[in-house]
């Protein structure tokens, strides 16, 4: 498998091609900010023809680039339907922050020509590659995470995450459509039961490993804690 990963535009958004080899057809995740450019470099260099667009939430720093490289390759786009308003209307989603330093600036959003909606639990076939759907709502209410298998000795898949888990922390919930209960809920019900060799790409920052979040992420630390003293409370 290939799988080239780069970070894009003001936010360092991770962007992520991935294809069965050179010479294929591939699928983009989380084509940010600026990303466009270093989609066409990979594209380029293996020879490769997109033919999806997968994005994890529609916080427009992971979409900003989706309808341009949807258009350009005439790919179809992929997202959760309590996220997909957000193609059109980005604003709607972003904090105060990420608006006062768009503002002024001639930007234009639009849905892809091409969009077809994500369900928990759902496998996508494309590119000669089989993806899982992980609906993890928190970070917004149309949060995914997409797992596909990684035939290797030490690895058995690996897990695109976009803002749900990052190497040592994970997503905010303060934005519009963010919850904390729900994005524990998540992390709880489709991180945890994850075997450790399980690698994590995550939508920002290092990549990691569900191993080595489980023993030194607070949060998850936090979450297991809570789970051994609700089996406790549940035994007296």
């Amino acid at each position: 498998m290939l799988i080239a990963g780069f970070p894009a535009g003001p936010w360092g958004t991770n962007c992520y091609v991935v294809a069965s080899g050179p010479g294929s057809e591939c699928v983009v995740v989380d084509p940010g900010k600026d990303a466009a450019a270093g989609v066409a470099e990979v594209v380029r260099e293996h020879r490769l023809k997109p033919v999806a667009v997968l994005v994890t939430h529609g916080h427009v720093d992971h979409m900003w680039c989706v309808a341009p490289v949807a258009g350009t390759y005439d790919a179809t786009a992929w997202i959760h339907p309590a996220d997909r308003h957000l193609l059109a209307d980005p604003m709607a989603g972003m904090s105060r922050e990420t608006s006062q330093m768009l503002l002024g600036g001639a930007y234009s959003w639009a849905e892809p020509d091409d969009v077809r909606e994500l369900a928990d639990a759902q496998e996508l076939e494309l590119a000669g590659l089989r993806f899982l759907v992980d609906h993890t709502p928190g970070h917004t209410q149309g949060s995914v995470a997409f797992r596909t298998p990684y035939a290797t000795a030490d690895v058995s898949e690996v897990m695109f995450s976009g803002d749900l888990l990052f190497a040592g922390s994970i997503g905010r919930t303060d934005l519009p459509g963010g919850d904390h209960p729900t994005m524990l809920r998540s992390l709880t019900e489709k991180v945890l039961p994850l075997a450790d060799d399980v690698v994590v790409l995550p939508g920002h920052g290092s990549q990691t490993s569900i191993g080595h979040e489980r023993l030194t992420n607070p949060y998850l630390l936090d979450l297991q804690e809570e789970g051994r003293a609700g089996r406790v409370t549940r035994g007296l």
